[in-house]
């Protein structure tokens, strides 16, 4: 089963982060990554990205059949996806342990969702 491991932010948790040293901050960074590689190494690991600051990001819509593209977020947003781990593992007991060990978790930003099977649709 696939899962999407979303990590979240907000103001509380950019506090925290700037209230800690430089060597906690590694610290943070080198856990994601060895996480990150020992889900590649079980094979658990589809994906596992940062994103950028949600300032760059853009809204994409639809109007009378042409694409209008605007500037992100239109409302100030107090929490904000930070990253997100796609794993395809056994249950959702074993996503959510998972989850726990990624280093958000500390400040409790991290949703486990599952991801919708669309193999049987029909299209």
């Amino acid at each position: 089963m696939k899962f999407m491991i979303l990590l979240h932010s907000n103001p509380h948790f950019a506090q925290r982060w700037e209230a800690l040293t430089p060597e906690q901050r590694a610290r943070f960074g080198v856990d994601h990554l060895a996480l990150t590689r020992e889900l590649a190494g079980s094979g658990e690991l589809v994906v596992s990205e940062g994103l950028a600051d949600p300032a760059l990001a853009r809204w994409v819509s639809t109007a009378d059949g042409s694409p209008v593209v605007a500037d992100a977020p239109f409302a100030e947003t107090k929490e904000h996806l930070a990253g997100f781990y796609l794993v395809d593992v056994a249950d959702a007991a074993r996503a959510e342990e998972i989850a726990a060990r990624v280093p958000d978790a500390v400040w409790g930003l991290v949703e486990v969702r599952p991801v919708l099977d669309m193999s049987g649709w029909d299209m």
